[in-house]
């Protein structure tokens, strides 16, 4: 009985995170499209980052 729940409430979880996920790659991309110079700008901090960043 107690795995059919976790079993229901992580495919629920999986399925909340999925929508917000959406969500928040949508609002990413209008935000882009609004605002090509910024959207540019956070990318090149991002590829920054990401080269000096150390494990």
């Amino acid at each position: 009985m107690a795995d059919a729940t976790a079993k229901e409430t992580s495919a629920e979880r999986r399925r909340r995170r999925d929508r917000f996920l959406r969500a928040l790659n949508e609002a990413r991309a209008v935000r882009n499209r609004v605002r090509p110079r910024q959207a540019r700008a956070a990318r090149m901090r991002r590829a920054i980052h990401m080269r000096t960043f150390s494990w």
